[in-house]
């Protein structure tokens, strides 16, 4: 598919997919939001004994587990087929994409509490995993996206899912695969991103929760 001096196409490509579904299976999260205002169950959350903000953080850790769980298996194949492996780059790795989960989750979460409209909400997430999965280097190394238009490339770096999926294969150790020189670069702005959507987004919980308007 992709045809890069000194580059293994297919390893590349598996160590993206293992983040391109963490990516969707995180922000699913803000469609639980949607069905919890359907059936009622704010008003017995808003009940319980703890504040908004410690609900809100809840649920954005969670969403972030639950993804993490769901791709772990995923994640394990993907090291098998790629076949090595680093140890102690790879825990940093698992690290960041624990955190890039959790923020993706408080990302859903602070935009379904803006939008309060399930369709609304599909179209707008829809419109944004395209672009954000296609401009990344998930499936394309960044050569060949900024090759194609120099935008596209430059958005491409400072996408989180880049980060991830980047700081996952340089965890693998696989020397014809790594594309970052420098892996605290991709960690800080996984680390930015987290702290955005993550306490901004508890925030936005907290004052857009109640008050009607949920469709």
């Amino acid at each position: 598919m992709v045809h890069v001096p000194g580059l293994n196409y297919y390893p590349y490509y598996v160590g993206g997919l293992a983040v391109m579904t963490l990516y969707s299976t995180a922000i699913y999260i803000g469609f639980d939001i949607y069905e919890e205002a359907e059936h009622g169950v704010f008003e017995y959350l808003l009940s319980l004994p703890v504040s908004r903000r410690q609900l809100a953080l809840g649920r954005s850790i969670g969403g972030g587990l639950r993804a993490f769980i769901y791709v772990g298996p995923l994640m394990a194949v993907s090291l098998f087929v790629i076949g090595a492996l680093n140890p102690l780059n790879f825990l940093m790795a698992l690290l960041s994409l624990f955190l890039l989960a959790f923020g993706l989750s408080g990302m859903s979460i602070t935009f379904a509490v803006l939008i309060k409209s399930s369709d609304r909400f599909d179209i707008f997430m829809g419109i944004l995993d395209a672009l954000i999965v296609q401009l990344s280097t998930v499936m394309y190394p960044l050569s060949v996206v900024t090759q194609t238009n120099p935008l596209y490339g430059g958005l491409a770096q400072f996408n989180p899912v880049s980060f991830g999926s980047d700081l996952f294969r340089w965890g693998t150790g696989v020397e014809s695969i790594i594309t970052i020189s420098n892996p605290l670069l991709p960690l800080l702005g996984i680390v930015i991103f987290f702290s955005f959507f993550t306490f901004v987004g508890i925030v936005i919980y907290d004052k857009h929760i109640e008050g009607g308007g949920w469709q």
